[in-house]
């Protein structure tokens, strides 16, 4: 069993889930990695160096309640708890209007961004109030998309919207047991996905335009910030966005 605090991180193959998941470690935590690819989760845990001795990586499919039940059950068998866990795994479709959109390509969305999210927290509050000492966090990652929509964007932000939901719903009922739920809201951070956004992406007024961008790092730290508040102590909410992403105002 390890003396340093348990995470699970989603998603944890690439990306943001990748990011946070190497500055956990980085920070002194444990951390389960959670995502479909194995190979993605050796990359991750060797990325890692030495702190990749306090890695674990579980291929899991957050659609699937059965892999995410496996998932917590083997964190608590090899390390006793889990005082954290980053729901992250997520994704879009394709950016089609609307009326063009198949059942599938609805449904693969809310699988991962709405019904992966809620399993992730039931099996934490499973969990969590079980252990003793009881309690732990939980942090979603919400999106700009929680608040604001893209063009041709409606599965990816009306699953976002509805992670806003699913936090506020959990932070209360959490309180009875220590259990703190937060949410993150990340706007234009660098990485694979969404690298695309530096040569243009569509706008609100119809216009193709670059975005301005953040190293990944930055949420990698602002995730490594919540995770180590008190649990008497919540930032229940943080954006971290690119400066200048036409977000806040018109644009």
């Amino acid at each position: 069993m390890s003396d340093s605090k348990i995470a699970i991180v989603t998603g944890a193959g690439s990306g943001i889930g990748k990011a946070s998941a190497l500055a956990l470690l980085k920070d002194g935590w444990t951390v389960a990695l959670a995502g479909r690819r194995a190979d993605a989760l050796a990359e991750t845990v060797a990325a890692a160096g030495g702190d990749g001795s306090r890695a674990l990586a579980v291929p899991t499919d957050v659609t699937d309640s059965a892999s995410v039940a496996k998932l917590f059950d083997t964190a608590i068998d090899k390390f006793g708890r889990v005082d954290f866990i980053f729901n992250n795994a997520g994704m879009n479709a394709p950016g089609i209007p609307l009326e063009d959109l198949s059942d599938t390509q609805w449904l693969d969305v809310v699988n991962v961004n709405l019904n992966g999210v809620f399993f992730g927290i039931r099996e934490a509050f499973r969990v969590m109030k079980a252990q003793s000492p009881m309690g732990g966090r939980i942090l979603n990652n919400g999106s700009i998309s929680a608040h604001a929509p893209r063009p041709s964007s409606i599965p990816y932000t009306a699953t976002k919207h509805a992670v806003s939901g699913l936090t506020k719903t959990a932070s209360l009922d959490g309180r009875k047991y220590d259990i703190a739920v937060c949410q993150i809201d990340v706007g234009n951070a660098f990485t694979e996905l969404a690298a695309r956004m530096k040569d243009g992406v569509p706008q609100a007024d119809g216009s193709i335009k670059p975005e301005a961008m953040m190293d990944v790092e930055h949420v990698a730290n602002s995730v490594v910030f919540m995770a180590n508040m008190p649990l008497d102590a919540n930032v229940y909410e943080l954006t971290v966005m690119a400066t200048k992403m036409p977000y806040i105002g018109r644009g």
